[in-house]
């Protein structure tokens, strides 16, 4: 889904480039120099489309059709394969949801799915099959979901996530925040967004303004699998945020093929300190269709969190995590 861009006398570098992101299979192997006759390769998926910022592109090892990178994004025959165990809705999110587009899974804290936009479609995602359309709190629920979050005084943390909400313009972004103002009891703001690491550009001044403005704490969760994610490009931005005021945490998901190898691993904790950004969870995969090929056993994962523990200290040591519909909270599976 393209987010909505809202006319202005100068558009921002950003929304420039998200509306010039590779949306074409052909396209983004072309700018690799890679054969697009491979047959694992899936050219066409209207249900998600690819979609890639240019500048994560231009990270990726030309010819090198396994660069890390690149199989993020590459959709592939194989997620046609169906597999059981392997759900649309794996996480049953749609018995959570007081409010479209609120969630209320845990205690203390609750989420709103913002937007289903993304700058970067992730094969993994977990909701690739999410009901955006329906599910939405700014499409007519916004006052439902005010009012339920005021109601339950117990809430003190609210994640905003998506899609990813940073997709969402400034004066949007600043209309809600101005709204969760008025509700004392919320304490901390949490941001899920990808677009630090995909779309740096999307760290401008306006951004930051609004950032060192909110009344609330504001945390803010990256999300970055590969330490290659991260060019100076990126350090700069994560280093914008944390100037103002914004607690970096960094979460990954644990994929086959692409991080899943102890010196890879170990690399992107260092590099993501080096950038301001503590390891928080690294997750194991969330069983939705079409993703399988992705999956890592825990058993390997068990070594890997092993071999992280021997080479770093333990604030760089991410918890392996995996998340249960019916768990009050990520359910921990390392020691």
């Amino acid at each position: 889904m393209i987010p909505r861009i809202e006319k202005s006398r100068h558009t921002p570098a950003w929304q420039t480039a998200l509306t010039q992101a590779v949306g074409s299979v052909d396209e983004l192997l072309a700018l690799l120099h890679i054969d697009a006759a491979d047959p694992d390769i899936r050219h066409f998926n209207r249900d998600f489309p690819l979609r890639v910022p240019r500048g994560f592109v231009a990270r990726m090892e030309a010819g090198n059709i396994h660069d890390p990178l690149l199989r993020q994004v590459l959709p592939l025959q194989e997620e046609d394969r169906l597999h059981t165990d392997f759900l649309p809705d794996p996480l049953r999110e749609a018995d959570a949801m007081p409010v479209p587009g609120l969630l209320h899974k845990y205690r203390g804290r609750a989420l709103l799915t913002l937007t289903g936009a993304c700058a970067i479609h992730c094969r993994y995602c977990f909701r690739r099959h999410y009901p955006y359309a329906s599910a939405n709190p700014l499409s007519g629920n916004l006052a439902r979901a005010i009012e339920y979050l005021a109601a339950h005084t117990e809430i003190r943390e609210l994640i905003l996530s998506g899609g990813d909400p940073l997709t969402l313009t400034d004066s949007r972004l600043a209309a809600l925040t101005r709204e969760l103002a008025k509700i004392t009891h919320l304490q901390t703001l949490r941001l899920h967004t990808r677009l630090p690491v995909v779309l740096p550009e999307r760290i401008d001044d306006r951004l930051l303004a609004w950032l060192s403005e909110q009344p609330q704490r504001v945390v803010m969760v990256i999300h970055c699998n590969h330490p290659n994610e991260i060019d100076t490009s990126v350090a700069g931005a994560l280093g914008k945020l944390g100037q103002a005021g914004a607690l970096l945490l960094n979460q990954s998901v644990l994929l086959k093929g692409i991080n899943d190898a102890a010196d890879t691993l170990i690399r992107l904790s260092e590099t993501l300190l080096a950038a301001g950004v503590l390891p928080y969870y690294l997750h194991q995969l969330d069983r939705v269709q079409g993703a399988a090929h992705f999956e890592v056993s825990d058993s390997a994962a068990h070594s890997l969190m092993d071999s992280m523990h021997a080479a770093l200290p333990g604030y760089l040591v991410p918890r392996l995590v995996r998340e249960l519909p019916d768990f009050p909270g990520k359910y921990p599976l390392w020691p």
